[in-house]
């Protein structure tokens, strides 16, 4: 190298943790000393080498020395041939073994930003030994194929890699959206210190180390007491990019902190899933540790089977839960076409939609009122739905206390997770679910903040000097909402705007049709009363004249009664209830010998009665059990009997209200208690029904915390209303 000028490349840039997210740990200038590196041009003239490669390689380079002018082993020139002159600026890594001077290498070639870098790696085992661990490393790739779940394939990886590589510690790092990592698997001597369960924040592997970590998923650092031997090259070249190089030297900062950890030796396997750092393999060593080049690589192919894997498992649970949300969200839907109440949808969903968005608790707010399912307050609910936009048409997410407005903070308790869905904004609609907090210590790996001390740098901000497990309770946060519950979520969204502005338009069609129906039905009666009021204006006497009056205006009556009861629903007014202790017996005697006075051509028949005291409206009670009792004796079969019962079932009284007849088709079924059914317009058997009756009776009977059903049972169609007894 005589009269050769050449200077060496090392950045020799001081570093600590304010600058260290800044470092070109990619452009150190320099190498690791167990190898050598030669890098070329393009075209093959050597460009710069590192410099210890004279001794190691027995070579006298100058700059601009065709590469096949090296005395280098063949397989060494024979590869570098295969990547000079392609043209190719990036390529995979390919490596020969040689011997040199009676020393073992592996010759790793690669391209890179237009260079061609041979690294000339010390191998200190021979080639059969080699073979005995490739062997082992890919009966562990067989194993972890059989993995079913991600904690099983952690566990299996580290305990392989450790049996294969020799290592003192395997560890098994796993990221969180934060960036930060958690030990979630470990496999080590056992007189070493446990860091299984620990965290370790995003700041100890910066940002540039994690870009790095996923273009190279290897790196190796075979004793960490190395001298750095810089790359020489004539003066002006510029700096060698050595993200791909096997021999790249490391950060001092990163250095120092294996140091501080008691490691002599290091390597890391990056598990990369779709481009991103999903998870990290460590490996310790409390000595030096060189670990041949097919072996590392052979861990690296675990890592790439681990990545696929892993990616396969989160696929498939992943497609389970978007397969069992698109099921409950088709349902959901269907259930809402059919059924008038919101309310009364969303809370029998209510399981079903907590298991798909894994939370504890719904609240479903209409037009002012509130469902709740889960152990949260009412005033509560109340609070956490006035938190929100009025008529709001945006998702919703909070994640952690901070999220919430400030006056409604104190009083969440362990309710801080929420993601509210508006699924009718002009009724200001929303399903919301909840999730508590996740009260969580955390086993940080030392102390995780900054330290100002003299490392061998001098003073500096350093990194920290102890691992051991330092405690830390975190309090205010739920878990974040999942990507894949957020999509479900905004899809059902969708699909539930779109339902609920269909309903809307067609309630609206539905009032322009009753205000047309009313106009044409009661002209009729009201026809009849004024030719009645005529006669009686003359005076003529007629002996039906007083019972024609009073049925058409009691259809009227009744008519009229059912709009205003409808318009006080949809509304959201409710039906105004007057609670007192009923006896449901006593009632029910009454409307039966009223019925039995009007219409004595059908026999109503009084079943078993049990005493049965109700807190209830008696007079909206009555609307309920007379219109059961007017369905039964216009749909029941002519001569046969309608039978009312009254009876005690644990704490809820019971009325079941019987006529013989054929049961009720399924489709009609369905829509049973929907107002305006096809099958109640313009029925021969009731042509003055609008199908508001049972819609009412079924609204009636929720405001008394009951409920209403039909069932076909022994020849006879059955309408039972169950309610809560009035404790003793």
């Amino acid at each position: 190298m005589k009269g050769t000028s050449v200077i060496p490349m090392e950045h020799g840039r001081q570093v600590d943790l304010l600058n260290c997210a800044d470092e070109p740990i990619h452009l150190p200038g320099s190498i690791q000393p167990h190898g050598a590196l030669l890098f070329f041009t393009a075209s093959g003239l050597l460009e710069g080498w590192s410099a210890n490669a004279p001794g190691l390689l027995a070579v006298d380079p100058a700059p601009g020395m065709p590469y096949d002018a090296l005395p280098l082993p063949q397989p060494v020139l024979d590869l570098l041939g295969e990547y000079v002159g392609t043209g190719e600026t990036e390529s995979s890594p390919s490596m020969v073994p040689v011997g040199i001077r009676g020393q073992d290498f592996d010759c790793i070639v690669h391209a890179a930003c237009g260079r061609v870098v041979a690294e000339f790696e010390g191998r200190d085992v021979g080639a059969d030994q080699v073979a005995l661990f490739a062997v082992k490393a890919h009966a562990s790739i067989d194993r972890l194929r059989r993995q079913k779940s991600i904690e099983g394939l952690l566990a299996s990886a580290v305990d392989q890699i450790r049996a294969f590589t020799g290592f003192d510690r395997v560890m098994a790092y796993r990221f969180r959206p934060d960036d930060s990592g958690d030990v979630v698997a470990e496999s080590r001597r056992d007189e070493l210190m446990p860091y299984l369960g620990q965290r370790y924040p995003a700041s100890d592997i910066p940002a540039q180390a994690r870009r790095l970590y996923i273009l190279n998923t290897l790196r190796s650092i075979v004793d960490v007491d190395y001298q750095a031997v810089p790359l020489l090259g004539p003066a002006g070249t510029p700096t060698l990019d050595m993200s791909h190089a096997v021999l790249r030297s490391v950060s001092p900062i990163h250095i120092e902190y294996l140091k501080n950890m008691g490691v002599g030796a290091s390597m890391s396997v990056s598990i990369v899933i779709n481009g991103r750092l999903w998870g990290l393999i460590a490996c310790h060593h409390m000595a030096r540790k060189p670990v041949p080049y097919s072996i590392r690589m052979a861990a690296d192919v675990l890592a790439q089977v681990m990545g696929s894997t892993i990616h396969s498992i989160e696929s498939r649970l992943e497609s389970q839960l978007i397969e069992r949300s698109a099921s409950n969200r088709t349902n959901l839907v269907e259930d809402l076409l059919l059924e008038d109440d919101p309310l009364e949808t969303f809370s029998r969903f209510a399981g079903s939609i907590l298991s798909a968005t894994d939370a504890q608790a719904q609240i479903t707010s209409c037009y002012g009122r509130l469902r709740v399912h889960g152990e949260v307050p009412a005033g509560l609910a109340q609070a956490i739905v006035d938190s929100l936009p009025e008529g709001g048409h945006d998702l919703i997410m909070r994640e952690k206390l901070d999220d919430w407005p400030e006056p409604v903070r104190s009083r969440l308790g362990k309710w801080v997770g929420l993601m509210a869905l508006p699924f009718d904004p002009p009724a200001n609609g929303w399903n919301i679910v909840l999730r508590v907090e996740q009260i969580e210590q955390v086993a940080w790996g030392g102390r995780p903040e900054k330290t100002s001390t003299f490392g061998p740098l001098g003073e500096r901000l350093t990194p920290r000097g102890s691992f051991d497990a330092w405690y830390e309770t975190v309090r205010g946060h739920a878990h974040p909402w999942e990507a894949t519950i957020q999509a479900n979520a905004r899809m059902t969204m969708a699909e539930l705007v779109r339902v609920m502005t269909a309903r809307r338009t067609q309630t609206e069609a539905t009032r322009a049709q009753l205000l047309a129906m009313l106009g044409h039905d009661l002209r009729d009666p009201l026809h009849s009363i004024n030719m009645a009021g005529m006669v009686l204006e003359k005076g003529a006497a007629q002996p039906t004249l007083g019972k024609r009056i009073q049925s058409s205006t009691s259809r009227m009556q009744r008519m009229i009664s059912q709009v205003l009861d409808m318009s006080r629903i949809d509304g959201g007014l409710g039906l105004g209830m007057s609670l007192e202790p009923v006896d449901l017996a006593a009632l029910v005697e009454d409307l039966l010998d009223e019925a039995r006075l009007a219409y004595p051509a059908i026999p109503f028949q009084s079943g078993p009665s049990e005493p049965a005291i109700v807190n209830a409206d008696s007079g909206r009670l009555g609307q309920v059990l007379s219109n059961l009792l007017s369905n039964a004796r216009h749909h029941g079969e002519a001569g046969t009997p309608v039978r009312v019962s009254v009876m005690a079932d644990g704490r809820e009284a019971v009325v079941e209200v019987s006529n013989v007849g054929a049961p009720i088709a399924p489709d009609i079924v369905a829509t049973l208690f929907n107002p305006f059914k096809r099958a109640s317009l313009h029925n021969p058997r009731n042509r003055t029904g609008m199908g508001l009756g049972l819609y009412i009776a079924q609204q009636i009977v929720r405001e008394h915390h009951g409920e209403i059903a039909y069932r076909h049972q022994d020849e006879e169609v059955v309408f039972s209303v169950r309610l809560p007894l009035l404790d003793s």
